[in-house]
């Protein structure tokens, strides 16, 4: 276990520079990585167990409490970012798959690497986790509304198999490990140390599939493409900042929202992109699993610098 342990920190630790290191490979070597590609879902099952695994009744207790900041920050997820892709792609005049691509990553619900940005950043840690669980819990009904809203006029879309894709793909994983941690609590304390680990290792293995399948199109519209998504990712680190900011949050909070806003599920974006459109529409999600390995830890290090007077034991 000491040696899981160890890797994993280090996998943790270095997680940007991995992630770059096999993308720079699946693009080269493609044949390597696209045998992933019909794994994808699994992959993403087995991150969202890995989180059920993590979560506790108090981080659904802590919510009803003091439910203003989770509210003020779920909010802006589900509007700065679906929103602001909206625009880039028109500001960029992103084809009708990579457009919808964009708008999809935007919609999706926080991801599961804000956690850990957000404790080394000193922000509020249990209002990440709210806001990280309840945003994915809304994921199914939020993401396919907000992609028939926004994306319909590139790319047709189907709320309602959408809707039972992300219930299997996310509820009912998160649902098991859930169910698991209280059935069996000490023999999951045991396992915790791995899960970083295995989430790591299924988030690279997706962002390397969709880069291998999309070397081409990757080619093609990547400088355009990778200015739209960090554009997006800046804007809703930005925007979540601000919101928190205006509405009278404590500094801790501001960090917090702020993180969630702008780091993304972006393997869950890659997900369904890959099922319900096409291999060229996901490319937006893996870049963005790219780069918001590289901004949240920069943006993290920078304030891990400066103190807060917000605690991370409340919301």
């Amino acid at each position: 276990m000491a040696i899981i342990q160890s890797f994993s920190q280090f996998a943790s630790k270095y997680f940007a520079i991995i992630v770059v290191f096999i993308s720079i490979i699946a693009f080269y070597q493609p044949d390597m990585f696209v045998w992933i590609a019909p794994y994808i879902m699994i992959l993403l099952g087995i991150i969202m167990f890995g989180m059920g695994l993590t979560l506790r009744l108090q981080d659904f207790v802590l919510v009803a409490k003091k439910p203003i900041p989770v509210i003020v920050g779920v909010a802006a997820q589900y509007v700065v970012m679906p929103l602001g892709a909206f625009g880039l792609a028109i500001l960029f005049d992103l084809p009708p798959e990579l457009a919808a691509g964009l708008v999809l990553v935007g919609a999706c619900p926080g991801g599961t690497a804000s956690n850990v940005m957000v404790y080394l950043a000193k922000g509020n840690l249990p209002l990440s986790v709210a806001m990280t669980s309840i945003s994915t819990l809304l994921a199914p009904i939020m993401t396919p509304l907000i992609l028939l809203i926004l994306a319909g006029q590139w790319l047709p879309v189907d709320p309602a198999t959408m809707f039972m894709s992300i219930v299997q793909v996310i509820i009912i994983p998160i649902a098991l490990g859930i169910f698991i941690r209280k059935l069996l609590p000490k023999t999951v304390e045991k396992t915790t140390e791995a899960l970083p680990l295995v989430s790591i290792v299924a988030i690279i293995a997706i962002v390397a599939a969709v880069v291998g399948v999309n070397q081409e199109n990757l080619a093609s519209s990547g400088l355009i493409l990778f200015a739209a998504v960090m554009l997006h990712n800046l804007l809703g680190l930005l925007m979540g900042y601000l919101i928190a900011k205006a509405v009278g949050l404590d500094e801790s909070k501001r960090r917090a929202i702020s993180i969630e806003v702008g780091m993304q599920n972006s393997g869950l974006g890659a997900s369904l992109a890959m099922a319900h459109f096409s291999p060229i529409a996901a490319l937006p999600s893996a870049i963005f699993s790219v780069w918001h390995n590289i901004s949240g830890p920069f943006l993290a290090s920078f304030w891990s610098r400066r103190p807060t007077k917000g605690g991370q034991d409340v919301l």
